[in-house]
């Protein structure tokens, strides 16, 4: 995509994520809440939101698979590639990408994720802007390519990559949208409070949130092949474009002047901050640590488009120094063939 119709395409896609995420806060009314569950004694502090570590089956099994195949994948590509192994930064990069996954969903933080929204918006920060842009950082595709037969890729692997669903869910302006569109509809209707009074829809929510940030990172990325490229102006853009957006929703939380959700507003603790206190230090994480994270994003993505432009360069200048070498070596000749020639007259 063109950085002019990323542009063109990008601006009314923030405005129109403004208003439907403010059409559905104008249109949702209370949500009763019915199950707060159990509230932490304690509140959180650093030793329990680091060391107070819960055990999912069903998400650490995920992890252990997912950590034990990206193994076993690097092992046999390094085996049968060994002058062109897997870079140990991409292994790294999915390695913290499950640690950020883990932390946001199995350390203290799940614990008081239904105590405190402030709690929560850091569960989601974690998912949103810091396991799904490392996970994309690995570039997993490209490695299941490099990892699997031929017949594979041909008859499954590519088809797939470039099938008609996958192209359209997958376009820069579609991805941009949908990550958009999860962030106010998640913050903006009943999904919100049925999430935090059901552990079912709560971890369908986290499913839905790493999903929508994979294919938004996944293009700003660009490491892994896509049925969508673009240039590096184009995906500098696409990741500005978001920030004003999260900050605005951000802003939205902070200055509410009554607490948002039903949950949070009833729940009786006998410790912390006031619902309204809670979800203004909730609004404000939000607001920095998302406008860190996405400059962060920018400075990455200009030091590989820095990098991209220099190896462009130093190629030219090869290619121009191996120009002047082979014509060197014609008029070497020629003048070669002219001594000949004066030689035999």
């Amino acid at each position: 995509m063109r950085l002019d119709r990323a542009g063109r395409l990008g601006v009314p896609a923030t405005v129109a994520a403004v208003v439907v995420g403010a059409s559905v806060a104008s249109l949702v009314g209370p949500v009763p809440a019915f199950a707060h569950g159990p509230v932490p004694a304690d509140p959180p502090s650093a030793a329990n939101l680091l060391l107070g570590w819960s055990f999912d089956p069903l998400i650490w099994l995920g992890i252990i698979a997912a950590v034990a195949a990206w193994s076993i994948a690097v092992r046999r590509v390094n085996a049968h590639h060994p002058a062109s192994p897997v870079p140990r930064a991409r292994t790294v990069a999915f390695l913290l990408g499950l640690t950020a996954i883990a932390f946001a969903l199995q350390s203290g933080i799940e614990a008081y994720d239904t105590a405190l929204f402030s709690v929560h918006m850091v569960q989601h920060v974690l998912l949103l802007l810091v396991a799904a842009p490392l996970i994309a950082l690995a570039a997993p595709i490209t490695l299941l390519l490099r990892v699997s037969r031929p017949d594979v890729r041909r008859r499954w692997i590519v088809p797939v990559l470039h099938s008609r669903p996958l192209r359209a869910i997958t376009h820069p302006v579609v991805a941009w949208i949908l990550f958009a569109a999860v962030m106010w509809g998640a913050h903006f209707s009943p999904l919100f409070d049925l999430a935090l009074e059901n552990p079912a829809v709560h971890d369908l929510e986290h499913v839905l949130f790493l999903a929508v940030a994979l294919l938004f990172w996944w293009p700003a990325v660009g490491l892994d092949p896509a049925p969508w490229r673009m240039p590096h102006a184009g995906r500098g853009l696409y990741v500005f474009l978001q920030m004003p957006q999260n900050t605005f929703l951000a802003v939205v939380i902070v200055f509410a002047a009554a607490p948002l959700y039903p949950h949070y507003a009833t729940l009786q603790r006998a410790w912390g901050p006031t619902a309204l206190e809670d979800q203004q230090i909730a609004g404000s994480i939000m607001w920095l640590a998302g406008d860190l994270l996405f400059i962060a994003a920018l400075a990455a993505i200009l030091a590989g488009w820095m990098r991209f432009e220099e190896r462009n360069t130093a190629q030219a200048d090869r290619r121009s120094e191996a120009d002047v070498a082979a014509l060197r070596a014609r008029e070497a000749r020629h003048a070669e063939r002219l001594a000949e020639q004066q030689d035999r007259g």
